[in-house]
């Protein structure tokens, strides 16, 4: 990966000693080299550490950042080797401890339970994202819940029989597609500390199709983290989708351009779900034709192990029904540009690899 910041070879040596529990590194010189380090990246630090303003600042939430990473280093690193990631130790230090903490202010400060809505692309890591916060926010002490938009697929009768009225909606996952009250009634559970009835989904029932199962029961939840495909986009001008007008592929013909004005409309239907959510972070594309080719890569990983596994051109065509629904060019590039529209954006890049952090 690319590291966002300037470390060299043995600052990352240092650090590494720390995370690994060598105290002798652990000293005013190492804390001084990392403020200096954070300072050089003024639109990260202002959107991770929007309050450390003061140097003095900085070094302690640095020092709180050099404590938990001790502290979790050994689970962390654990489950990094199981998911396969070679070389956890720049994420760690520059988006997850950093985000966790972050997370963390947020939850004391609004004294109730926060809720973090994050949009990514298939492909993005909102599931590894959603794993780890959860492991760093557990050991400080807040317990946290990865709720996931396909959660509140509708019913596989009830989109049968929408597949009846809108025979375009051949797969779950567009806008229409969901229990939008559903969801609300969980988050307003969640946001008020109560218990609460968290939908369930298994996308293995009916041949693929998926099915709701009984929801999980939860309470003293501290922090939700939300996520989607589309989780917090906003509808266009409704003349972006006019019979002549400049749109990206795959949509190309008039159906394509009807079904995508329609997906459009449904997008109403979910504004107060989105408002649910006290903050959004985005995991954005470099360029967002990664995601279509990462999915290309791991279904060719699952026929070679033979474990089934679509063929390139079905994944192109699974990928085509997503984009001519809401395509990223027109729903997600706005939020990663418009200013206030997105709390954080976390750039991705070739290989995964984290590009840039900031605020738009």
């Amino acid at each position: 990966m690319t590291p966002v910041l300037n470390f060299t070879t043995d600052d990352w040596r240092r650090l590494n000693r720390i995370a690994y529990g060598s105290n002798s590194d652990n000293d005013p010189l190492v804390l001084s080299r990392l403020v200096e380090l954070e300072a050089q990246d003024e639109a990260r630090l202002a959107a991770l550490i929007p309050e450390a303003a003061q140097r003095d600042d900085l070094a302690s939430h640095l020092q709180q950042r050099l404590d938990l990473l001790q502290r979790c280093s050994g689970d962390l690193l654990a489950w990094a080797e199981q998911r396969g990631i070679a070389e956890p130790l720049p994420l760690l230090w520059q988006l997850w401890l950093p985000l966790a903490q972050q997370l963390a202010a947020q939850r004391e400060g609004l004294g109730r339970p926060l809720i973090q809505g994050l949009l990514g692309m298939q492909g993005a890591g909102k599931t590894t994202l959603g794993e780890v916060l959860t492991l760093l926010l557990e050991q400080m002490g807040y317990r946290t819940l990865s709720f996931s938009i396909d959660d509140l697929y509708k019913t596989y009768a009830d989109r049968q029989q929408l597949l009846q009225t809108d025979p375009r909606l051949i797969w779950r996952g567009p806008p229409g597609t969901h229990d939008v009250n559903l969801g609300i009634a969980a988050l307003e559970q969640l946001r008020q500390g109560r218990a609460a009835e968290v939908p369930q989904f298994d996308k293995a029932l009916h041949g693929g199709q998926g099915d709701r199962v009984s929801s999980q029961t939860v309470e003293g939840v501290d922090i939700v983290i939300f996520e989607g495909w589309f989780l917090g986009v906003q509808p266009v001008e409704a003349d972006r989708f006019e019979v002549g007008a400049d749109l990206p592929e795959p949509i190309v013909t008039e159906g394509d351009l009807a079904f995508a004005r329609d997906c459009n409309g449904r997008l109403g239907e979910y504004l107060p779900l989105w408002e649910m959510c006290d903050r959004l972070m985005v995991l954005s594309l470099t360029d967002y034709r990664l995601s279509q080719r990462w999915r290309v890569e791991a279904e060719q990983r699952l026929r070679t192990e033979g474990r089934g596994g679509m063929t390139d051109a079905e994944v192109g065509a699974f990928v085509d029904y997503y984009w001519k629904a809401l395509h990223p060019g027109l729903f997600v590039q706005p939020l990663v540009a418009k200013r206030g529209a997105a709390d954080l954006v976390v750039e991705i890049g070739e290989g995964h690899g984290l590009e840039r952090v900031y605020a738009p």
